[in-house]
């Protein structure tokens, strides 16, 4: 069975010297090759829904990003403001000090802050994998599931490192079949979208979306 690969991309600028000419260029490029989704700061929702719309492709925001140390009141307050502006999926930083100290339920209920205030909005839970030992990240991807979230997700790229095939494989052991897992952070060619899909991802976040489709590679970190 042939993959639609564009389908399974997340192209993604979240840089934080991004200008608007360079969101608007990665709209015209996922419109081209039909990604799932361009995932922008939310500062660019409004931009990108306007000139994405007509179009299948979804407009993704990032929220509490990329810490996860905003309180749950502001996370839900930028998911409301986020989804009121266009955003069609939220990609959320868990609280990662409070799972580091055994708090679950501040993680659960800050989880579902967010899938509450999206209201049926795909949400996805960044967790931040290069931070956490390996029981670590299947507790934070038990509450995102527990708290009601579609999609686990390894991180935000601006940490100190990006997806591997053994966290992916770990996430999706953990959630099962039906929560989505999004690899994220050094997905930079075609060889390395095919192992993580391999391995359960079932979303590709990159900002290598072109270079994925034309089966070459990327220097870029996210």
């Amino acid at each position: 069975m042939s993959i639609n690969y564009a389908a399974m991309i997340d192209h993604t600028l979240l840089k934080a010297d991004a200008t608007k000419e360079g969101i608007l260029q990665i709209c015209e490029e996922a419109k081209k090759y039909t990604f799932a989704s361009v995932c922008v700061n939310p500062t660019w929702v409004k931009t990108c829904a306007e000139r994405l719309d007509g179009t299948e492709v979804k407009v993704c925001t990032v929220i509490g990003f990329p810490l996860g140390a905003s309180t749950s009141a502001v996370k839900a307050f930028e998911t409301k403001d986020a989804i009121a502006n266009g955003a069609g999926e939220i990609d959320m930083v868990i609280n990662i000090g409070a799972l580091k100290d055994g708090d679950y339920d501040k993680v659960r209920e800050d989880i579902k802050a967010v899938v509450d205030a999206a209201n049926g909005t795909l949400v996805k839970v960044i967790i931040e994998t290069c931070l956490l030992t390996d029981e670590e990240k299947v507790k934070a991807c038990q509450l995102s599931v527990e708290a009601g979230a579609h999609f686990v997700k390894t991180s935000t790229g601006f940490s100190t490192g990006g997806a591997t095939a053994e966290d992916i494989a770990l996430m999706r052991k953990t959630v099962g079949p039906d929560i989505g897992v999004k690899a994220s952070g050094g997905v930079r060619n075609l060889e390395d979208m095919q192992k993580m899909i391999e391995n359960g991802a079932t979303r590709i976040g990159a900002s290598s979306g072109v270079t994925i489709m034309n089966g070459l590679t990327s220097e870029s970190n996210y």
